[in-house]
């Protein structure tokens, strides 16, 4: 689209749309005061508290999130007091909850925010979409719905509101794409409650403009929707080629003495960082687990007669873990670890945060 210039000011013009901007505002609201969800973050304007719910419903959905946001403002109910928490506690009340890279960004933000603006969140987005784990969409929802300044926001069911609503016939995800989203995005988002907006263009892709199947009849905007006018609703938005997936196969140790299971903690930058787990190592490429799972078992200088009791299959989002499980017992002369390694009973192992994967490897006890 070509820029209008203004004296030395450069505009960008409003785009050409199928209907008028305002009436998309005035359905989603109409529908959102009638329809919208009460979530614990919606009865709020603290920008701390809008942040984390925020950061927590990146990847996550909003059934899974409520339960550990209300554990997690128990914990830390300002930002000043999560800002002075230890890494590791924070990634310990985050496990279960996934995309841990969130926990760590989600302290390193606050700290930036007591120490870089005395404990108040920015109304600025540029300043926002500096925090560590903030990108554009966050920092545009965190501006609408603390401060109810005009700004877009792009998660993943607004794109999808907006692919069908103007029936985008192109992969979203490509870059001239994602520009057009995000033209759109800004072009509809009324300077009159954005806060309420925001919102309800969010409740609208998480229950009505689903993936698979849209609720047309009910939906406030049928009349308004491109893709519905030529009958492919159920055609956008366009997949993109998956890409493969590839299977890396890890081989665990559940190692017992006198009732007790060896566990430790991965260190805090990094994958997973800061959760426990069963010792475990990547097979390597030409070896076989057995093999791999022995020298796992020397490395750790102890010494055990090894059945393997199954496999965990686990997805991550780049790679699919292929985890066998081996069992041993250890004589009670194996040597007394500390610090990141100890021997936990059956009760500590079920309130320790292990990852995923090896949450799994516990029911193989």
């Amino acid at each position: 689209m070509a820029r209008k210039r203004r004296g030395d000011a450069c505009v960008t013009p409003t785009p050409i749309l199928p209907f008028p901007p305002a009436e998309v505002a005035r359905c989603l609201l109409a529908w959102y005061g009638r329809e919208g969800r009460d979530l614990p973050w919606r009865r709020t304007r603290d920008p701390y508290r809008i942040w984390l719910s925020e950061i927590m419903l990146q990847q996550t959905g909003v059934g899974t999130v409520i339960p550990y946001y209300e554990r997690f403002l128990a914990a830390y109910p300002t930002v000043e007091i999560l800002a002075q928490a230890k890494g590791e506690e924070v990634v310990e009340l985050w496990a279960g909850l996934g995309y841990y890279s969130r926990a760590r960004n989600l302290h390193a933000a606050a700290r930036t925010v007591v120490e870089r603006y005395d404990g108040s969140f920015p109304a600025d987005l540029a300043a926002l979409q500096a925090f560590p784990g903030v990108g554009r969409s966050t920092a545009g929802a965190i501006l609408s719905i603390a401060f109810d300044i005009p700004a877009p926001i792009l998660d993943g069911n607004v794109r999808r509101v907006l692919c069908r609503l103007f029936a985008l016939a192109e992969d979203p995800r490509r870059p001239a794409a994602e520009k057009k989203l995000w033209t759109w995005a800004e072009a509809l988002t009324p300077a009159d409650r954005p806060h309420d907006y925001a919102q309800a263009i969010m409740d609208l892709g998480a229950t009505l403009c689903t993936p698979k199947s849209p609720d047309c009849l009910r939906c406030p905007l049928a009349a308004l929707c491109q893709a519905r006018a030529q009958g492919l609703e159920r055609e956008l938005p366009l997949s993109g080629k998956r890409k493969m997936v590839p299977t890396v196969i890890h081989v665990a140790l559940l190692l017992e003495r006198k009732g007790r299971f060896l566990v430790r903690r991965r260190p805090l930058s990094g994958m997973l960082g800061g959760l426990w787990e069963f010792p475990s190592v990547t097979v390597a490429e030409g070896e076989t687990p057995l093999f791999a799972v022995r020298a796992l078992l020397a490395g750790l200088s102890l010494q055990a007669t090894l059945v393997e009791t199954g496999g965990v299959a686990h997805a991550y989002s780049h790679f699919r873990l292929d985890l066998r499980v081996y069992r041993g017992q250890v004589d009670d002369s194996g040597r007394v670890s500390e610090g990141e390694e100890r021997w936990v009973d059956a009760a500590e192992l079920q309130e320790l945060p292990l990852h995923g994967a090896h949450k799994k490897a516990v029911k193989l006890l």
